[in-house]
């Protein structure tokens, strides 16, 4: 299975530190073992967390794509009464991957620095995020909010404004344990409950 470009350069590094490790056992096993195991084991890890598996579905009109693969937390308004919020907890174990909800324009991607709680808290709705707003033809916006947990604090976004994506196409990227934020209109139905597992570019979320 292929692997995103930004879990390479972890599988190489990984890889040399092992090497070194296999190196440094010559002359004293205690120290070279460990490191040899301990990179090549982070270098297994390396390789099913950056894991990108082929999504090809094809959605038909009205139906919303899954933007992530995890669990369901909440379905429900937040701070604006006319908005549906879907949130998604992804594990160290989900694919890491987020994937366009619809066929549109992005009008932003905007980042927003704050906290590192752990991302299935409601406190984790205030971290460090990335939400990305997409137009659909008729003029509906909806938005993906990308949401850093508490071990890893970086998140990768591969659109910009004015750029074109289709449902299930990737847009981003978070690591080692999150969250998503998916924002509705109030007037779609949601076909997605609490603790249910769901898969970015396959499962279909809602209807308009």
């Amino acid at each position: 299975m292929p692997i995103v470009p930004e879990g390479l350069k972890l599988v190489i590094i990984s890889y040399i530190i092992a090497a070194i490790g296999g190196i440094v056992a010559v002359w004293s096993k205690w120290v070279g073992i460990p490191i040899f195991i301990l990179a090549f084991l982070f270098a297994g890890f390396s390789l099913y967390f950056f894991r990108d598996p082929e999504r090809d579905k094809v959605f038909a009109p009205g139906e919303i794509a899954c933007p992530a693969d995890g669990t369901v937390l909440s379905v429900r308004s937040e701070d604006n009464p006319d908005v549906t919020v879907v949130r998604i907890f992804l594990s160290v174990f989900n694919v890491h991957l987020q994937r366009s909800p619809i066929d549109g324009k992005i009008l932003s991607s905007e980042f927003t620095k704050g906290n590192f709680a752990v991302a299935y808290k409601p406190e984790a709705a205030v971290n460090q995020r990335n939400k990305i707003k997409i137009a659909f033809a008729d003029g509906k916006v909806i938005e993906v909010e990308q949401i850093t947990g508490a071990i890893a604090r970086r998140i990768a976004s591969y659109v910009k404004k004015d750029q074109e994506v289709k449902a299930g196409e990737k847009i981003g990227m978070i690591y080692f344990g999150s969250q998503v934020a998916l924002y509705l209109p109030k007037s779609v139905k949601v076909l997605v409950e609490v603790g249910e597992k769901v898969t970015a570019g396959e499962t279909t979320i809602a209807l308009w």
